[in-house]
């Protein structure tokens, strides 16, 4: 899943891409309102972690353009500001969550996991193709009987398959969702990465789920 981050402080920002990325999550950062708002109408995101003071716009300018666009992406608001009436203007505005400053990252991770299981985001936490089964939850894939060790990319990029099943994905597409702006694009991660779930997922199966469209990218699908 891809976040967008709009924090000015850049410790803080840092801190947030780094945890994020340890857990699987292709992340952006825009250090200030004007950038968060383009890239928030620019890309396609699960979820955005969205400060309030904010140079040039501040958060809830940001918000409330997003929502007055039709950009309904889950908001998670933090702040400094600790008056209820700042919270309440933020989720009149559209905030679907705050968390005030200071926090611990475990909290706001637990708040953002509950964000991408609202139904209009994640409509199922548990995805299944054949014998193949994601716990999205619990981080847990089986094929069969036999359980999956998969890396945190791996997970990421397993599971945006499954939500898109039966669906040929490019490989633009699948470097939006699992990885990040810093990513390359003129490497071949994408590719290596597929091997890597063939191997772990198909191996030595009769029954292969992961197909190749040459010349456009690749679907996950079970054949009849």
């Amino acid at each position: 899943m891809r976040i967008l981050v709009v924090e000015d402080d850049p410790k803080l920002a840092q801190l947030l891409q780094r945890g994020l990325k340890e857990k699987g999550y292709a992340v952006d950062v825009a250090a200030n309102g004007t950038d968060g708002l383009e890239f928030a109408l620019g890309a396609e995101y699960d979820a955005i972690i969205l400060d309030v003071m904010l140079p040039q716009k501040d958060g809830f300018q940001v918000l409330s353009e997003l929502r007055r666009r039709k950009i309904q992406t889950p908001v998670l608001v933090l702040t400094a500001l600790s008056s209820v009436d700042k919270k309440v203007q933020g989720l009149d505005l559209g905030a679907d969550d705050y968390l005030p400053k200071p926090f611990d990252f475990k909290e706001l991770e637990a708040r953002l996991r509950a964000l991408l299981r609202r139904p209009a985001v994640e409509p199922k936490a548990l995805l299944k193709l054949a014998d193949l089964e994601m716990d999205v939850a619990a981080h847990v894939v089986r094929r069969g009987d036999k359980s999956i060790e998969l890396s945190a990319k791996e997970f990421s990029l397993l599971e945006y398959l499954l939500r898109k099943k039966g669906i040929v994905v490019t490989r633009a597409m699948i470097q939006e969702h699992v990885w990040d702006l810093d990513y390359e694009g003129g490497t071949n991660l994408v590719e290596v990465y597929i091997n890597y779930l063939r191997r772990k997922i198909d191996g030595k199966s009769k029954k292969k789920l992961i197909y190749t469209i040459r010349g456009t990218g690749y679907v996950l699908k079970a054949e009849k």
